[in-house]
């Protein structure tokens, strides 16, 4: 089994998600008693956070592309941001790290294709939706038409994940807030809708929708086991 290195705390909500998926799909792939072997570094979201506010994207890059660093070092053999916001820094990385990042957009992608969808709906923080380092790939390498939703809905979204999700807040009348979002763009001609954030999850779940929810959270953690084991 190969050792897979995790970017964690961005938020710690995700995190501790990707760790319960990890080692479940390797006790379910494996058997007995068998979980995943790995490496977690993560940090202080708030001072993420505050620099994502600001545009200190330089500085964010060169923090995080430090840590995927360690990893290897530590004996990574692949290695995951648990967050997508900060794949931004993927270019940074990709010219340092010698082992693989596997990047969440391009699970995506494959996940959205197999299901089968052409057209489909993007939330996630407004990073994500309002910058091309995620729709891109979805647009040039997979041939997926991205919707996203209108500028107030975004910043709605975008609260909720920063105010509430970050900090492991449920909110049924925010669930119903992206549910609504969602029909929109059902409406709009949406099958599916990629949940581009990895707390979203929390929050959506397939049995709330009548299209294709897309768990990106599930997804990259899924493809990460299938690396480790060959």
């Amino acid at each position: 089994m190969k050792k897979i290195g995790l970017i964690g705390g961005i938020t710690w909500q995700s995190t501790q998600l990707y760790y319960q998926l990890l080692n479940n799909r390797v006790a379910e792939l494996l058997g007995g008693q068998s979980s995943c072997e790995c490496l977690i570094e993560s940090v202080n979201f708030a001072e993420i956070s505050t620099k994502q506010a600001a545009g200190e994207w330089d500085a964010l890059h060169q923090e995080i592309t430090e840590i995927a660093l360690r990893l290897e070092t530590a004996g990574a053999e692949i290695i995951l941001i648990c967050a997508i916001t900060m794949h931004l820094s993927v270019p940074a990385i990709k010219e340092k790290l010698t082992v693989p990042l596997l990047h969440i957009a391009e699970v995506a992608g494959r996940a959205v294709q197999k299901k089968g969808c052409k057209k489909v709906l993007l939330l996630g923080t407004k990073y994500t939706m309002e910058l091309d380092f995620y729709k891109d790939i979805l647009q040039h390498q997979f041939g997926i038409e991205v919707l996203i939703p209108n500028a107030v809905d975004r910043e709605i979204v975008h609260q909720v994940i920063y105010t509430e999700l970050s900090k492991g807040i449920i909110s049924e009348s925010s669930k119903q807030t992206y549910l609504e979002i969602i029909k929109k763009a059902e409406k709009d001609g949406a099958k599916g809708v990629i949940l581009g954030c990895t707390e979203i999850p929390l929050l959506i779940k397939q049995e709330d929708c009548d299209i294709v929810v897309i768990d990106t959270t599930k997804e990259h953690a899924y493809a990460a086991v299938e690396f480790a084991l060959g």
